[in-house]
């Protein structure tokens, strides 16, 4: 029987190339979190190259963090390249809802490119849905977050909005939801800690790109098992700490939690429902 484990499996076993336009905050360790999964990464952003770079990859990988007037460019040259090869494409559209450009940049490339998921976190996510937000910078806004409380009418809102965009959407916070507009996953895997890092998102989008390309006929569960992968790693990474160590330590932990990991780990530790 498929689980999430064999996603991860999946990807150890094929190891991808995925393409990457990335945040140049993170983009090492987007790099490093890709490698550890399995997976090979390649971070290009000159459109003089963008094409022919995500033509010989798995997948794509579109992060608007640190984006500008070039950037941006060669992320709809690539997405637009990734999609006629019928190539799994993510977008992580961070900081959406902070700043009119970064909103209508994200709106743009949903425009012209069919993204197989988008993950951020849910002010983000909630700003491309309803076109507005309160994304508090480039993090969650309190009022946005998934509680047990909210919980019900946010698997709802997603679901709902999943199945009028025709594509997985990934909400990450202290609980994290998948859906494709039928099913949701509600993971409650991770830690506080990994809020205190930067570039935890960033890495997770990279790695779920990996997972989308090894599994193309179970995506949603592939999009499941990338957030829940990085939400153990970073419980595995916080149980290893010393007294004296702190969130740069968690963040090299973590990497290492991803790269020792297999698919009977994650299926241990995983901590999920489907909803």
């Amino acid at each position: 029987m498929s689980t999430l484990g064999t996603c991860l499996d999946a990807v150890r076993a094929q190891a991808p190339l995925v393409h990457c336009i990335t945040n140049y905050v993170t983009v090492n360790d987007v790099a490093n979190v890709i490698l550890a999964c399995g997976a090979s990464p390649i971070m290009s952003d000159d459109v003089g190259e963008v094409e022919e770079i995500t033509s010989i990859c798995g997948g794509l990988c579109i992060n608007i963090g640190t984006m500008n007037a070039r950037t941006v460019e060669s992320m709809k040259a690539a997405g637009v390249k990734a999609e006629s090869l019928g190539h799994p494409i993510l977008l992580d559209p961070v900081g959406a809802g902070a700043s009119s450009l970064r909103t209508n940049t994200a709106l743009d490339l949903m425009d012209g490119v069919r993204f197989d998921a988008i993950r951020g976190n849910m002010s983000e996510i909630k700003t491309l849905i309803v076109g507005s937000g309160t994304t508090k910078g480039v993090d969650a806004d309190a009022a946005d977050a998934v509680t047990e409380e909210t919980l019900d009418s946010a698997v709802h809102f997603l679901k709902e909005a999943a199945g009028k965009m025709h594509t997985i959407l990934a909400v990450t916070g202290a609980i994290d939801l998948v859906t494709d507009g039928t099913d949701c996953y509600v993971i409650r895997n991770g830690c506080p800690e990994m809020g205190r890092i930067t570039g935890t998102g960033c890495q997770l989008s990279g790695m779920m790109t990996a997972f989308l390309v090894a599994n193309k006929e179970r995506k949603l569960q592939a999009a499941a098992a990338a957030v829940a992968a990085m939400g153990l790693a970073g419980e595995t990474g916080r149980a290893h700490l010393a007294s004296y160590e702190g969130n740069a330590t968690l963040r090299n932990r973590i990497i290492d939690a991803v790269s020792l990991m297999d698919g009977n780990a994650l299926d241990a530790g995983a901590k999920m429902e489907i909803m």
